[in-house]
């Protein structure tokens, strides 16, 4: 993994701080582990394929040994090509081995991760509303996307590579002592050192890869906002300005960087001196036996002791001792942002902010009659967005709710679609109390036309269906037709086939409108909420879709919100909320009569006396 890869790897936004956790937290292992059970054949023929790599390397360097003692110094030819076949097929198996260690090391980090992936959408799709007003969104993709490819590499570049890398330093170790415990002793003086360097860069790292972190964390954020508020900044002539809080931002970032190299430039010459030190004793040592031996024994009867087949065999072995200790702390350390990764993804996975569907009924239809019986309700347990709400909307009757901006109109209708549950009271649709009602059957029977709209990067018709395959093409036509977008959809390339970009960006406001008001027509829905939806359109446009709008709440349950009360003056019931309490309930005429009224001074506020409507 590189070191690039692995810096991009983001604080938790939500606190700010970024969670080190520890190299193994084995109570967290074992939960991943949890994820490995259907992969378990994978799992298993990768951990054998690792320590059969740790036993098969030696192989090498005995090989080697052999050829130079016993052919080489020998003169024996024919011995010679039999050790150097005996070497291509040792090699061949290693390769093969190893090419399939890594498939199926990856294989197994990519299923897992898979698995995870589905887990986490899920449950984030099923959590409260209020978990999203209080966490950033783009934590949640970090935890979706980047956090989760960190344990994959728990598997391919991490622990099972780690205990591959240990196995291997032990056997080779080992196999030294086995063959002269002198010589392999007096090679491996300076391991202490190389041991006690790693540790050091590995915590020196790790606290540089936590900076980096933390700086790619605040350039994502800045990128993110300010790529998503372009047209703030071009309308006020920022981008100079904007562009020098990057070039800080960015600063930081490279800074950050570069200290961690920092790090690597002076580690990797410390480890190459200390393999030189080995060698110059493996050398030193291992010459001055040899020497020592032919003093007083031919050549041949040095092949009891130290041997330059042994030397080169130990050069070999050497090798293959520092390239795994020069890998440890890497590994190490991607073993423990895979920890980290797991350990914010299953906090998310913990949350238990989940909407609990308790209700068991779904009746083939519903009235739409709507009772709200002395409802009190709090985004948080301290303060009362909602104070005792009562009203009564009978089936076919249009209720609309007017107010200043935060006096609980929207929380009224978010408390019916049961995205929030109220604190005190009850709510009942056909004398049902909401909470008994399946939430999918509920919400299908409420239609949402938002005054912010949403579109998807996806064709017109597929927002409009949201893809769902029981509605037919007919039906999308002919409540385009009923709202009167049908003919600037068809001018459209492609007409209905027209791919809109992302938030519907290629369609002017009015449009977006309409599209999303198709998209409450064609769920024909029992209860029809309106929330500020022809605030977004000209005048031209929402006289457009008034006469829609009216037609569509012939024999259905209606609540509008409308700061415009010129498109409300028809409903049969008006309620006025300040401050989340019921001021004023009654019709457009009788509210006009209250004297110094909340109504009647928001009536004056938008028409002059002669009943003009104001720009």
């Amino acid at each position: 993994m590189s070191k690039e890869n692995k810096n991009n790897t983001s604080k938790t936004p939500a606190s700010g701080t970024t969670v080190t956790g520890k190299a193994l937290d084995w109570k967290l292992l074992l939960r991943v582990m949890h994820y490995v059970r259907p992969y378990r054949t994978i799992f298993i023929i990768a951990a054998f394929l690792t320590v059969f790599l740790a036993a098969i390397a030696i192989v090498q360097p005995i090989l080697i040994q052999i050829t130079l003692d016993k052919y080489i110094l020998t003169n024996n030819y024919s011995g010679l090509v039999f050790m150097v076949e005996l070497m291509i097929g040792q090699l061949i198996i290693q390769t093969c081995a190893q090419y399939y260690q890594t498939y199926m090391t990856n294989s197994l980090g990519q299923s897992v991760i898979r698995d995870l992936r589905i887990d986490i959408f899920n449950h984030i799709t099923s959590l409260r509303l209020r978990y999203f007003d209080r966490t950033p969104i783009g934590m949640l993709i970090t935890r979706t996307v980047s956090d989760l490819e960190t344990i994959a590499d728990i598997f391919s570049e991490g622990l099972i590579s780690i205990i591959g890398d240990m196995l291997l330093v032990f056997v080779v170790i080992g196999y030294m002592l086995f063959q002269d415990w002198k010589l392999a002793l007096i090679t491996l003086i300076p391991m202490p050192l190389l041991l006690a360097s790693t540790y050091v860069f590995k915590e020196a790292i790790k606290s540089s890869f936590q900076e980096v972190r933390t700086q790619v964390a605040q350039l994502n954020t800045f990128l993110q906002e300010h790529i998503s508020g372009m047209s703030i900044i071009q309308n006020f002539a920022r981008e100079d300005q904007e562009m020098r809080k990057f070039v800080a931002v960015n600063k930081k970032y490279r800074d950050a960087n570069i200290r961690s190299n920092w790090y690597y430039s002076i580690f990797f010459p410390v480890v190459e001196i200390l393999f030189a030190v080995c060698i110059s004793l493996l050398v030193w040592y291992g010459c001055r036996r040899i020497l020592s031996d032919q003093q007083l024994h031919s050549l041949s009867a040095s092949a009891t002791g130290v041997t330059p087949g042994l030397i080169t065999s130990f050069i070999v072995l050497l090798n293959m001792l520092f390239r795994p200790i020069r890998q440890l702390a890497d590994k190490f350390n991607t073993l423990q942002m895979g920890m980290v990764g797991a350990d914010r993804i299953f906090k998310v996975l913990d949350t238990d902010d989940v909407a609990v569907d308790t209700g068991k009924l779904a009746p083939p239809e519903i009235n739409g009659d709507i009772v709200f019986n002395k409802v009190w309700f709090a985004y948080n347990e301290e303060n009362w967005v909602l104070k005792d709400i009562n009203f009564h909307i009978k089936p076919g009757e249009t209720l609309a709710l007017v107010g200043a901006t935060g006096a609980g109109k929207s929380s009224t209708i978010n408390i019916l679609n049961r995205f929030y549950d109220i604190g005190k009271g009850s709510v009942t649709v056909d004398g049902i109390d909401i909470r008994d009602y399946k939430v999918d059957y509920l919400r299908s029977k409420i239609a949402t036309v938002i005054q912010d709209v949403f579109l998807f990067t996806d064709t017109i018709a597929n927002n409009i269906t949201l893809n769902n395959p029981g509605i037919t093409r007919e039906q999308i036509i002919k409540a385009a037709k009923d709202v009167g977008a049908h003919e600037f959809i068809e001018r459209l390339p492609g007409g209905y086939d027209y791919n809109v970009m992302e938030r519907g960006a290629t369609l002017s406001a009015g449009q977006a409108q309409l599209i999303s008001f198709i998209r409450a027509l064609v769920y024909n829905p029992t209860i029809l909420v309106l929330d500020e939806a022809t605030s977004s359109v000209d005048t031209e446009t929402e006289m457009l879709i008034q006469t829609a709008i009216n037609k569509l709440m012939e024999g259905r349950t209606a609540i509008v919100i409308a700061h415009r009360l010129s498109t409300i003056q028809s409903a049969d019931k008006i309620i006025v909320l300040d401050h989340g309490e019921i001021k004023e309930i009654g019709t457009h005429q009788e509210l006009l009569r209250i004297d110094d009224g909340f109504y009647r001074k928001l009536y004056d506020l938008q028409f002059n006396s002669a009943g003009i409507a104001k720009a």
